[in-house]
Parts: C-alpha cells; sequence; structure tokens
C-alpha cells in the first residue's frame, strides 16, 4: 500500500502543475458547468489512453521510454513523430512557465520595492534563478521540487479556505455553453501525466493491480483539485472589468492573479501570488529536467562540463525566445501545448500504438483495457477532432 500511495503521488504530483492557473480564465466566458463537463470529459479520454500506454509499457522490457515505444509498435514514422511532438510539447510548456513565472516575479519585485523592472527581465530572472538546479543535476531538483511542493500544498489550502466566503452563487449558475471549446486545450494541459508511466511501472514492478489503482486515484485527485478551484475563482471573478475574466483572457493572465487584483487585499494578493509561483516553479523543474534529460539521451550528449553547458541552452533559449517575443506567452504557449501536445502524443498516439501492437503485432499481454477497437476508435476521434477544433479557433481569430 505504500508503494501505491506512492503511484498515486507520482501521477497526481505530475500532473497537477501551471495549468491550473490557467483553468478559470480559459473556461471562464462559458461558465462553471460548462466547465465542469469539459474537465470530466478530458479526464475521462487522458486516463483512457493512460492506460493504453500503460498496456503498451508493460509490452516491452522495464525503462523503455516513450520513444522507444513508438519505435517498438509503430515503426520509424512512429519514433519520429514522438521525437517531434514531445520536443514541441516540452518547449511549449517551458515557454509558459517562463512567461507566467516572469509576471508574478515582476509583481512581487514591485509590490516589495516599488521598483518596476521592464517585462523581458521577468522570464530571464525565473530562467536564472530555477535552471541552476536543472543543471546541477536530479538531486538539487528533487531537494528544492520538495520544498516547494510542501509550500505548494499549503498555499493552495490556505487560498481555498481563504476565499471559499466569497463564492457567489449567482455567478457559479451563470452558463454559456458556446464559449465551451475556448478552454479545451488548456483542460487538456491539465491532464498530462503519460510521461511518467513508463517510470511507474518500474517503481511498482509491473504490478497491474497496484498500477491501475495509481493511475486512477491519481488521476482522480486532480479531478477533484481543479473542480474545487475552478467554483472557487469562477464563483468570484466577474465577467467583465478590469479584473474580470475576458480580460484575463485577453492578455493571457492567470486565475490567481486575477483573483488577487480583484479582491484587492493585501493578503489574498500575497498567498495568490506565491501559490502562482509555486505551481509554476513545480512544474518549470520536472519539465525542463525531463527536456534535458532527453535531448542528452537522444543526441548522446554527455554530461560533461561543456555538455552540459550545450544541453543548458538547448533547454532554455528556445522558450525563451519565444517567452520575450510574445506577451500572452503563458495562456498561448498552454493552448499550442495542449491542442497539438497533449492531444497528439498522449491521445492519439496511445491509441495508434495499442491498435498496431493487439492487432497486427500481436503482443503477448498482462493487462488490456477494456473498450476493444470501438474504444480505440472514439479515442482517435476524439483526438482529431480535438486537433481540428483548435485549428478552427486559431485560424478564426
Amino acid at each position: 500500500m505504500g508503494k501505491v500511495l506512492g503511484g498515486v503521488l507520482l501521477v497526481s504530483g505530475t500532473t497537477i502543475g501551471a495549468g491550473m492557473l490557467a483553468l478559470p480564465v480559459a473556461t471562464g466566458l462559458g461558465g462553471f458547468y460548462p466547465s465542469l463537463a469539459l474537465l470530466f470529459t478530458y479526464w475521462l479520454f487522458l486516463t483512457f489512453t493512460a492506460f493504453l500506454m500503460l498496456e503498451v509499457a508493460l509490452w516491452l522490457p522495464p525503462h523503455a521510454n516513450l520513444i522507444t515505444m513508438a519505435r517498438q509498435t509503430l515503426g520509424r514514422w512512429g519514433e519520429f513523430l514522438s521525437w517531434f511532438v514531445y520536443l514541441y510539447l516540452l518547449y511549449a510548456l517551458l515557454t509558459a512557465y517562463l512567461a507566467g513565472g516572469g509576471a508574478i516575479l515582476l509583481d512581487l519585485i514591485d509590490t516589495v520595492s516599488q521598483y518596476i523592472l521592464p517585462l523581458w527581465a521577468g522570464p530571464l530572472l525565473v530562467m536564472g534563478i530555477f535552471s541552476l538546479f536543472v543543471y546541477k543535476g536530479h538531486g538539487p531538483v528533487d531537494r528544492i521540487n520538495r520544498i516547494l511542493m510542501g509550500c505548494l500544498v499549503i498555499a493552495y489550502l490556505i487560498i481555498v479556505g481563504v476565499l471559499a466566503p466569497h463564492v457567489e452563487g449567482a455567478l457559479i449558475k451563470r452558463s454559456n455553453w458556446s464559449a465551451i471549446l475556448l478552454g479545451s486545450s488548456v483542460v487538456a494541459t491539465s491532464f498530462g501525466f503519460h510521461i511518467i508511466i513508463p517510470s511507474l511501472v518500474v517503481y511498482l514492478d509491473r504490478n497491474v493491480a497496484s498500477l491501475r489503482w495509481a493511475i486512477l486515484i491519481g488521476s482522480l485527485i486532480p479531478l477533484l483539485v481543479y473542480i474545487v478551484w475552478e467554483l472557487i475563482a469562477l464563483g468570484i471573478l466577474p465577467l467583465g472589468g478590469k479584473d474580470g475574466l475576458i480580460s484575463g483572457y485577453e492578455t493571457g493572465a492567470n486565475g490567481a492573479t486575477l483573483l488577487a487584483d480583484y479582491l484587492n487585499r493585501p493578503s489574498v494578493s500575497w498567498i495568490a501570488r506565491f501559490f502562482s509561483l509555486f505551481a509554476i516553479v513545480t512544474s518549470f523543474l520536472g519539465v525542463s529536467l525531463s527536456l534535458n534529460d532527453f535531448l542528452a539521451d537522444g543526441f548522446k550528449i554527455k554530461k560533461t562540463r561543456p555538455g552540459r553547458i550545450l544541453l543548458y541552452a538547448m533547454t532554455f533559449f528556445p522558450p525563451l525566445v519565444i517567452a520575450l517575443s510574445d506577451p500572452r506567452a503563458f495562456l498561448s504557449a498552454l493552448e499550442y501545448a495542449g491542442a497539438f501536445g497533449v492531444v497528439l502524443l498522449l491521445g492519439l498516439l496511445p491509441a495508434l500504438m495499442v491498435w498496431r501492437g493487439r492487432y497486427h503485432l500481436a503482443f503477448p499481454s498482462t493487462f488490456r483495457v477494456p473498450g476493444g477497437k470501438i474504444g480505440l476508435l472514439l479515442a482517435m476521434v476524439f483526438s482529431v477532432t480535438a486537433i481540428g477544433i483548435e485549428v478552427f479557433l486559431k485560424v478564426k481569430g
């Protein structure tokens, strides 16, 4: 049971992060009940594809990563697609974290010292401070991440307790189902934990029952956390006004900052800003370390001093350039990551891998996801539809 609990925490800890901050802004134009429907739909879809990825992982030897899984089931084209989308997804996420974390740091500096730094200084500060842990390796990242995760949990509990009395029933009842699709890509990003499944298989010794419980409960916890967060944020924030949901969506702000500005209470402002910073930095550390290791393995770069410097530049400079060039980079990058990264890599690809592995390569299996061919086809159709919707929204502007 202790290891199952550890697996649950691995899944939920990987899932909950900076994407949660964007949820109220991305889904707020639709309202609470449409956002609830969207959250449940994507939880169901991505939990199903997580079990599909588990099925593939159990076909292969321990420590087989996503690229190996795609190569063994889909061949070279699958390996190339996985490479491309994996890099795209992680660079998009890092762009969002640099932009969002930078804005919060600048705001904190302004609040404490009354000194206003230029906008471009924000992403540079985030990278300059926290990328050093990634440069030094897994040990320093693990130590600082544990501290920040503890702070994140405490800040979340405080902010929910402080803000709950401000929720208004009339705002909860407001719904605009025609705007529901605006938040789909950010919601998808908020349930993307699949990349840790190969590690989870090793951690839980390939025990199928333990793995099922870890994935199911570990994905349910974020769903419940998100529902409470949406209830709080959408029950307080108005639709219009300077600190309303429409303004937040147009400027790419995060939900915690909007709440702090709208309520204009110093205590809430401090808690909200630190909560936002902890959420972004914990995600930043995990994603940047994963990308750093992925690049080292993919390009066979040894982690000597010159190699670490090269990996540092390859990891952080591309997203830094994008974050500096787009003032709405936090929300935009999460939207692109969700639609073209999470849905393609973690939605469509697992369905394709299982289809070929089951029905063409006939891999022997100790675990099979229910649903058969109909379930796999529905997952594929949902993935293609979700990507098509986001393309339409982007073209429409």
